[in-house]
């Protein structure tokens, strides 16, 4: 999906706001029916026959008739699509709601007008137009030396800025010669950290735009209700939320795009995003405990863009992306394969209570990721004073492992 920033004139703006309203009442009729299904009242109807009625209702409306035909069908794929997802997938998507004019969630999600052929011609170095359906030839930046060449292509209103994102499939980035191995251990302090000791890291906004952020959201909360300063105050803090969103999209992009060309085999250590940032409140009966520092760590996960740059690298590197199982990652030894808890002094540093190796502890992760090792079942434990071993007395929660990295055992 390539997207660009459209810069419609006024008059073009006002049209595609035109095309979000009608495409807007078009979703909202067919929730209507479809909650009126869910209650049993009447049958719900399926795509083909919403597609009749919304040729009745242009006839008898001369609102909708004024709209383009394309957008508001589109609208009824959209929600097609939404109500199958919800019924054939394992609960990731929810029920089709309702979306409100200027609501925070519909700033959120963004409302889209989708075209069915492509048309698309360059100014120049930096500037193209596409054609829009009812809006004639709308410019956008041209930040790809190419033109985008696509199908279909989705004009999206978000924040207050229009985006135009064509369907395109990248062509995958081929393998370098060397074949070279690179394990990614991926944490909150350093978001990526590569096995031949290069550390990159996702930007976020600076402490002076997260103190605006606060300061903007206390304001809007205490700001009477439907009043401009409440509008005002939400969106300030949604441009600022978007402008953090594309800095992230733009360095997985970047990112993935440089492991793809560099390195013949990427391997990840294998993370449950989804479970890591779950909720921690609980329920009534069952209280969760800590739950705001659990929020706040689940905020500073999401900011890495650890699930983005693990897609757009396969995306790029097909066949050449492997996962490797997270547990023991860090407290394993890449010189000697011991494992052991103590190992890990803190965050950042790792000394190994076997052979004495030290090592940055994310490195020292992302070098058993390129390994391809992780953790073994637990050993039976001896007869010994203290839960130690009988051979040799150390409190070790794992018997040491051949290492196919660093220093073999002896």
């Amino acid at each position: 999906m390539s997207r660009f920033r459209m810069y419609p004139t006024s008059e073009q703006a006002g049209v595609m706001l035109d095309h979000c309203a009608h495409a807007r009442y078009v979703w909202n009729l067919a929730v209507e029916q479809h909650s009126h299904w869910h209650k049993g009242r009447i049958a719900a109807p399926g795509f083909a026959e919403q597609c009749r009625q919304l040729t009745e209702a242009r006839r008898d409306s001369e609102w909708l008739r004024g709209g383009n035909a394309d957008v508001q069908q589109q609208a009824l794929k959209d929600f097609a699509r939404a109500k199958t997802a919800k019924f054939t997938s394992v609960g990731t998507d929810r029920v089709p709601e309702f979306e409100a004019d200027g609501s925070p969630k519909l700033n959120a999600k963004g409302t889209q007008v989708m075209g069915r052929s492509v048309v698309v011609r360059r100014l120049n170095g930096r500037w193209a137009q596409v054609k829009v359906p009812g809006c004639g030839w709308v410019r956008f930046r041209l930040t790809r030396a190419e033109l985008p060449k696509a199908k279909t292509f989705r004009v999206t209103f978000r924040n207050g800025q229009w985006h135009a994102a064509f369907a395109v499939i990248p062509e995958p980035v081929h393998a370098p010669a060397t074949g070279e191995v690179i394990g990614i251990d991926r944490g909150v302090k350093i978001t990526a950290a590569l096995s031949d000791g290069r550390k990159l890291n996702c930007p976020q906004l600076t402490v002076k735009k997260r103190a605006q952020i606060r300061r903007d959201q206390r304001r809007a909360a205490r700001a009477p209700q439907g009043s401009h300063a409440k509008t005002a105050g939400y969106a300030r803090v949604a441009r600022l939320r978007a402008r953090e969103a594309d800095r992230r999209k733009d360095w997985c992009e970047k990112t993935s795009t440089m492991l793809a060309r560099t390195y013949g085999l990427v391997r990840f250590e294998k993370l449950n995003i989804k479970n890591m940032t779950a909720s921690a409140k609980g329920t009534v009966e069952q209280p969760g405990k800590k739950v705001r520092q659990k929020a706040g760590l689940n905020r500073a996960i999401l900011a890495q863009g650890w699930g983005l740059l693990r897609q757009r690298t396969e995306h790029k590197a097909p066949g050449r992306v492997e996962d490797v199982p997270a547990p023991f990652t860090s407290l394993r030894c890449s010189a000697c394969g011991w494992i052991e808890k103590k190992s890990r002094k803190s965050q950042a540093d790792f000394v190994c209570v076997s052979c004495g190796f030290t090592c940055n502890a994310d490195e020292n992760a992302a070098t058993n990721v390129a390994a391809g090792q992780s953790g073994f079942p637990r050993p039976r434990r001896l007869a010994g004073a203290g839960g130690t071993t009988a051979a040799t007395g150390r409190s070790s929660v794992r018997e040491p492992q051949p290492s196919r990295v660093g220093i073999p055992l002896s």
